[in-house]
């Protein structure tokens, strides 16, 4: 048979599942990737798109399920871009996840063998995240407000979302009370290409351990006396909101960050308490979205980092310092860097409200901030990085080589970029003595993963 073309019907069997969470299957040897598709299924589908070397297509009929398909939860499943994997077995997600880790460090990463701990599930697979970030979006002129998340594969389409269950009965009441506040008011949706219209996002954060929840809206301009009203309804419907801000952002980028913040009632902060510590965070700054794993998380890198009290740290992307500080207990110093200056005033209070002094927080981008150290003659014996998803700048790995610590622990997000960054660190004179993964996003194709690496000796 010669290569499939575009709008055929075919038959596939999945056998694989691709980074993005896509089913692989391949005929003839020809690949076709296939969302909603499981391996052990044995699908009809339509092919979307045909390239040389592989097609993308969609399923029309589930021949024979996958032993690992179950049935998904949520009404917005397979129309929302956010949770791909609902239909399958967790345990069989995690099994998933797993192996990706292991053909990233194989492939990408050009590394010998690799003992690759086995995954921690998560406690909750439902209900885990501790922020969300809704689009605010307008479909027509006839149309109420629609707040909600992406569709799948559409960036110019957003669903409107009623309930989402990745977050907690508390964070859907207040999405149901900002998006009815929105609708009564009249308020306008921000359009991208005429620049016209006020809301842009609703982010909703909370403390898991403090049960402290936070409202923030992103809008073009600021609107304090529109908004103002909305802190005394969200309180009313959820007595623990404890910060409503607005954050203005009048640029054409669109994204949920602010250029100047308004408080609209409460504080400007919500509370979290992990790691027996008390953290501030702020609507800009960064904190793991799953707060029962990131404790698990960091109870791996204190264990991989191996302190005895005496040495210095580097904490490379510190966030709003969780790390840094839970650090600090057992070294002598801990230096922060983050690019994000609300992270690194919210790191430098909760270091203040912990009664921590052995940290220097320092604001700039990594590949910077982290010469400048060196250059003025600091080291570190260990250092902990949790870059984005992105990996390491190369600029900031090879400085990071040449400070040459006596052990790194890598946190990743992206198991491509940490088997690339992990393979120049070998070259570099490190072992990788371990991986372990770590769900923190289950239902999604996410999967986190500590690395430990150590100098080798010459």
């Amino acid at each position: 048979m010669g290569r499939p073309q575009r709008g055929q019907s075919l038959s596939v069997t999945i056998d694989d599942l691709a980074f993005g969470g896509e089913g692989v299957g391949r005929i003839d040897g020809y690949v076709v990737f296939v969302r909603g598709g499981i391996p052990g299924d044995h699908l009809r589908v339509r092919l979307d798109q045909a390239r040389a070397r592989f097609g993308r297509a969609s399923i029309e009929a589930v021949l024979t399920p996958s032993p690992h398909r179950v049935e998904a939860p949520c009404q917005y499943f397979g129309r929302c871009g956010g949770c791909r994997l609902q239909h399958v077995d967790y345990a069989a997600q995690l099994g998933f996840k797993s192996k990706q880790v292991a053909d990233a460090l194989q492939r990408l990463g050009g590394l010998p063998p690799v003992e690759i701990r086995p995954i921690l599930a998560a406690p909750e697979t439902y209900g885990y995240r501790n922020k969300m970030e809704f689009t605010v979006a307008s479909q027509g002129p006839n149309h109420p407000l629609t707040v909600g998340l992406h569709e799948a594969e559409r960036y110019d389409r957003v669903l409107d979302v009623d309930r989402c269950l990745l977050q907690s009965e508390r964070m859907n009441a207040l999405l149901d009370e900002a998006r009815r506040f929105f609708v009564e008011h009249g308020l306008t949706a921000y359009e991208q290409d005429s620049s016209e219209g006020l809301l842009r996002f609703l982010m909703l954060r909370e403390g898991r351990g403090t049960d402290e929840a936070m409202v923030n809206v992103v809008t073009s301009s600021p609107a304090v006396s529109e908004l103002a009203p909305l802190a005394g309804r969200l309180a009313a419907r959820v007595k623990e909101t404890a910060s409503v801000v607005m954050n203005v952002n009048p640029k054409k980028a669109s994204v949920a960050v602010g250029i100047e913040e308004h408080l609209l009632g409460g504080r400007d902060h919500i509370r979290e308490s992990v790691g027996g510590l008390s953290f501030q965070v702020s609507a800009n700054s960064f904190f793991q979205t799953n707060s029962a794993q990131a404790e698990r998380l960091f109870t791996i890198v204190l264990e991989a980092a191996a302190l005895t009290g005496g040495e210095t740290v580097f904490d490379l992307y510190a966030g709003t310092g969780a790390i840094s500080l839970l650090l600090a207990q057992r070294s002598r110093w801990v230096y922060g860097v983050e690019v994000a200056q609300a992270a690194v005033d919210d790191a430098a209070r909760n270091a203040a409200a912990n009664g921590i002094a052995n940290c220097t927080f320092l604001a700039g981008e990594v590949r910077f901030v982290l010469p400048e150290l060196v250059a003025q003659g600091v080291t570190a014996q260990v250092v902990v990085a949790d870059p984005p998803r992105a990996g390491f700048h190369p600029k900031a790995l090879a400085t990071l080589a040449r400070l040459a610590p006596a052990r790194i622990i890598y946190v990743s997000c992206n198991p491509a970029t940490l088997a690339r960054d992990l393979g120049d660190l070998a070259r570099a004179g490190y072992r990788v003595e371990w991986v372990q993964p770590v769900d923190m996003f289950p239902h999604t194709p996410h999967i986190e993963a500590v690395a430990r690496l150590e100098r080798i000796q010459t």
